[in-house]
Formats: structure tokens, C-alpha cells, sequence
């Protein structure tokens, strides 16, 4: 049997566009190929993610409905010492995985962090890349490379909550023990932006932060932190001299703010249709 130290856990739902540069990505890693495993989680894919990632990897399995059960049965599938997961629109640098081993070996962490650059065409993909900077390491972010059986011992990902699903089990990762950031990057293909498709997908994924908010309280501090308006807003960009960029770079930064007030005003009136409709439902399900 193979020595597999990393399972990389690719999460997919019709992605033929990306999928065969992620997983190429993943092949040219400098890192030993006979050590790392692709294990592919799809969603029930209409297009040809299957067919294409198939050539990659005999590891391909359909499973849902939501990222956190595809990342918890790809854990559960992995044969390594370590897991990376990822999303069908990111490539990895190829030095990725070799950092991540080391880094973990020589200091016994239980996660790290992978610095992530969006890519794409245009303006607003360098406003978005320009505020992805800024997050690394903090509690926005979440770490993607995972000592496994730490993560299994954790319980995995959340399957309740579908958009801080990584925030959640970052901060379970936290309580067990060390973690760090790497300094090698993952690059995260956004395309062409579309301000109605990224609005749209930020409302999407925020439909669970009611749920986040519950199982931690109200009165957490790092919930205060990820879903207020300071820290949101002002302190991640400030934090550690970080606001040194925001004045070097004025119109990526006054762009960035535009950007993040339209996030703002689709997650409030996503939250108000939310609970609209469930009231709905609760008078539906009593009448």
C-alpha cells in the first residue's frame, strides 16, 4: 500500500470549466506524486466535471447536498496523514503541499493557513483580490490544511451550517492546537466579474449565520468579530499596521468599501426575505 501523506479533497458541482486546471495544479506539486492522493466530491454534477476529473483520479465519488458533507465524506475517504481541501476553482502553487508538510513535521501544527489570490479579468477582480489580502490568518479566513485526525477527533465540518462552515471548524481546529500561516499560495479563479452573481452568492451563503451565531452566542467575541460591522468594516483593515495599505492604494480602497457596502445590503435584505418566509411557514404549518 501506498505511503499517502496528503489527501487533497476537491468539492465539486458542474465545474468543467476549472476542474482540469485545479487538479492539474495538484499533479505538478514538487512534492512526491506516489505521497498524495485526489480524492473528487461531487455534487451531482449535470456537465462533465465527472468525466474530466476521472482522468485525474479513479477517486471520484457523487455526494451531497451541501459542502460540508462533501468535505466530511472525503475526509472520511482520505488514507492520508494530512488533508488539503480545496474548491474546483483553485490552483495550487506548486510548492503548496511540500510547505505545508514541512511546516507541520518540524512543528507539530494541527492547521495552517494558505494565503489565497483571487484571479481574474478586470477591475473589480483587483478589488476583490486587494480585500482577500487582508484576511489571512484572522478569523475571516480558515485554514485548509489539516492534520487529519484532529479533524476527525473534532467531529469535521458542521453539516447544519452551509457558508461559516469554515469559520466554524477553524475555530474547533483552534481549541487543539497550534496553527500557523505558509507562505506559499493557492489562486482562487474568479473569472469575469458579475456584480449580481457575486451579490447573490454572498446572500446564498450567508442564510446560516443566524444558526452560526446560535451554537456560539450571541455575546461571543469572535462572532462579535465575523459578523459585526467594526471589525468587518474597519478592524481587519487596520489590524497590525494593515491600514498603511489602505492609504497607499486609495481607489482599490474606496472601491474595496463600495464592494463591501453592497455585501452589506444583501446579506440584511437576504436576512429580512429569511425571516419573512419562515415566518410564513411557522403560520402555514400552525393554521
Amino acid at each position: 500500500m501506498k505511503n499517502i501523506e496528503v489527501s487533497v479533497i476537491v468539492t465539486t458541482r458542474n465545474e468543467e470549466k476549472h476542474i482540469s486546471e485545479c487538479l492539474s495544479s495538484i499533479k505538478a506539486q514538487k512534492y512526491p506524486r506516489e505521497q498524495v492522493e485526489i480524492t473528487v466530491v461531487d455534487n451531482d454534477s449535470t456537465d462533465r466535471t465527472r468525466e474530466i476529473a476521472a482522468r485525474f483520479t479513479e477517486r471520484v465519488y457523487k455526494h451531497g447536498p451541501e459542502r460540508s458533507a462533501q468535505r466530511n465524506f472525503g475526509i472520511s475517504r482520505s488514507r492520508g496523514k494530512y488533508f488539503l481541501y480545496l474548491d474546483a476553482d483553485m490552483i495550487l502553487r506548486e510548492d503548496v503541499i511540500g510547505e505545508c508538510v514541512r511546516r507541520c513535521e518540524e512543528n507539530n501544527y494541527v492547521g495552517l493557513y494558505i494565503p489565497e489570490k483571487i484571479v481574474g479579468e478586470g477591475f473589480w477582480i483587483k478589488v476583490r483580490n486587494f480585500e482577500r489580502s487582508f484576511y489571512t490568518g484572522t478569523c475571516i479566513d480558515a485554514m485548509r490544511f489539516v492534520l487529519k485526525k484532529t479533524a476527525v477527533e473534532i467531529g469535521g465540518f458542521d453539516e447544519n451550517l452551509n457558508g461559516p462552515e469554515d469559520w466554524d471548524f477553524d475555530r474547533r481546529l483552534r481549541q487543539k492546537g497550534r496553527v500557523a500561516i505558509v507562505s506559499s499560495a493557492l489562486y482562487h479563479q474568479e473569472g469575469k466579474f458579475n456584480f449580481s452573481n457575486y451579490l447573490n452568492k454572498k446572500a446564498y451563503y450567508t442564510r446560516s449565520f443566524d444558526s452560526y451565531r446560535k451554537k456560539w452566542g450571541r455575546n461571543d467575541t469572535v462572532i462579535k468579530k465575523q459578523l459585526g460591522f467594526f471589525y468587518r468594516f474597519i478592524g481587519v483593515f487596520c489590524e497590525g499596521g494593515k491600514w498603511k495599505r489602505l492609504v497607499s492604494h486609495p481607489v482599490l480602497t474606496a472601491a474595496m468599501y463600495f464592494l463591501r457596502f453592497r455585501v452589506g445590503l444583501a446579506y440584511l435584505k437576504s436576512a429580512n426575505q429569511y425571516s419573512v418566509n419562515h415566518e410564513d411557514t411557522k403560520f402555514t404549518k400552525n393554521y
